[in-house]
């Protein structure tokens, strides 16, 4: 697999800091610092909201979800009255889900959700397994209870989600799971990488997956919680187990759209 140049690379620092089982994981305040460098505008303490924030929060969330579906179009007006912002506002919006590769810009067609192959899946799944694998390896026997007790919160709210059938909530909890995981791992550029996997992820799983069946394995992030108090080999067999399964749920089946108007219904309405 060739190796991409970037920055960190030509300035000597390291991308996967050597795991040191002595040294104790970010405190608060340094979570929060974090989550400062995440594409996440809700994460940004402090920063005001502004429309175009939350025009590019809830395409994202939307994507990340699955209300949106492969191919969707994405028109500045239609988006515009949606949130009650500019197409100024919401073309700054798509602008920057198209940088993240959230989305797709057309040339004198506006914007649409990707459109992923099965073959897609090879590289997406190669990516997660590569940077989760050792997020789990550096996390495992090194989180505090409190840290544990998040992780096992969001795997059983999961599950309950999904049990309830309230699938969109069962998608963002397992979305959460894996980005908490990586946020305690405490490396901004690994974060950055998964913020960007999840969505393509998702248009994955929206396309290909077969119908029926929990979200994301959610009693694998029970097992994953279990694997993090045991050894590094553990956790990151654990982990690649769980994404092992993830892609192999993946089938030749297309699932049906919605309607844009209702796709937005609950960012639109959510409060500030």
């Amino acid at each position: 697999m060739g190796c991409i140049m970037t920055d960190e690379h030509r300035s000597g620092t390291p991308l996967l800091p050597k795991a040191d089982p002595d040294m104790p994981l970010r405190t608060a305040a340094e979570a929060q610092a974090v989550a400062d460098l995440t594409s996440d505008p809700q994460a940004r303490a402090g920063a005001p909201i502004t429309g175009a924030d939350r025009v590019y929060e809830a395409v994202y969330q939307a994507v990340l979800e699955r209300r949106l579906s492969p191919g969707e179009r994405l028109r500045e007006q239609e988006l515009a009255e949606q949130f009650n912002v500019s197409r100024t506002l919401v073309r700054q919006a798509l602008q920057r889900l198209a940088q993240e590769q959230v989305i797709e810009l057309l040339h004198n067609r506006g914007a649409r959700v990707p459109i992923p192959s099965l073959e897609d899946a090879d590289s997406v799944f190669e990516a997660r397994r590569v940077v989760e694998c050792e997020i789990a390896r550096q996390l495992a026997g090194r989180l505090t209870a409190e840290q544990l007790q998040t992780l096992q919160q969001l795997a059983h709210a999961e599950s309950e989600a999904d049990r309830q059938g309230q699938h969109a909530q069962a998608i963002r909890l397992s979305g959460e799971f894996h980005q908490a995981m990586a946020r305690m791992h405490g490396n901004p550029v690994l974060l950055r990488w998964l913020n960007g996997l999840l969505p393509t992820t998702s248009l994955l799983m929206s396309r290909f997956k077969s119908q029926g069946g929990q979200v994301c394995v959610a009693h694998r992030h029970v097992d994953l919680v279990a694997a993090l108090q045991k050894n590094p080999a553990a956790a990151g067999a654990e982990m690649r187990k769980h994404l092992n399964e993830l892609e192999q749920s993946l089938t030749a089946t297309t699932a049906p759209r919605r309607q844009l108007r209702d796709v937005f219904q609950a960012y639109r309405d959510s409060p500030e």
